[in-house]
């Protein structure tokens, strides 16, 4: 079947995500080596970033710290400076081939806001902070398919994370692609799971134009 769109996560996806860790890690008082140590280790075992907190404050508290970040003026902040530089190149291909793209994470609502203003070359952003449902929920894939023309089996799905970007999308109907960058995508390239879940594995955005066929259209 035909592909037609093609929608991508953020974190570690479009967005180099090191400058954040860095500033969470400042808000917590931890040398920036030793939270991204630890963060590899959670991230090893397989269990969810946001548990690293718990380990240097117990009971640490996501959405209030992230609030009291912003009225700080210290909040989330994203510029151009984070974006991967294959990112503009990609997808501003993909739409040339007459691609629809679109961007669609496990990210804030304040996120969602600072990459519309950037001006990305994607027809819709979106995070899960706006539709109030996070991956590897089905419902956020059901969002994605919901905000995609056309049908499901002619949309790839890429990402960095096994268990929130390929299981859940390839459970969703979607065609998926495996990016080889970020902690995850370093941890579980060569995972039997993902070998077994991608359609696709990339170590580059810009790889995709060619891998999408004009043939295939």
């Amino acid at each position: 079947m035909a592909i037609r769109a093609v929608v991508f996560d953020i974190g570690e996806t479009l967005l180099d995500d090191s400058r954040e860790f860095g500033a969470w890690a400042d808000w917590i008082g931890i040398p920036r080596h030793t939270f991204s140590a630890v963060l590899g280790a959670i991230t090893a075992q397989g269990h969810n970033n946001a548990e690293t907190f718990q380990y240097f404050k117990p009971g640490f508290d996501l959405t209030t710290e992230r609030l009291r970040r912003e009225q700080a003026g210290v909040g989330e902040r994203y510029d151009e400076q984070d974006l991967y530089p294959d990112v503009r190149p990609a997808l501003s291909a993909l739409q040339a081939m007459g691609m629809w793209v679109g961007v669609a994470g496990n990210q804030t609502a304040r996120a969602g806001q600072i990459l519309r203003s950037l001006g990305l070359p994607a027809d819709l952003i979106a995070t899960s902070g706006e539709w109030g449902v996070a991956k590897p929920d089905p419902a956020f894939f059901a969002k994605v398919i919901e905000m995609v023309p056309g049908e499901t089996g002619q949309t790839v799905y890429v990402g960095d994370h096994r268990d929130s970007d390929l299981e859940p999308a390839k459970a969703a109907g979607l065609i998926t692609a495996f990016i080889r960058r970020g902690p995850w995508g370093y941890l579980w390239a060569d995972d039997p799971r993902t070998l077994r879940l991608a359609d696709w594995r990339i170590d580059s955005l810009t790889e995709l134009p060619a891998l999408i066929r004009p043939s295939d259209r």
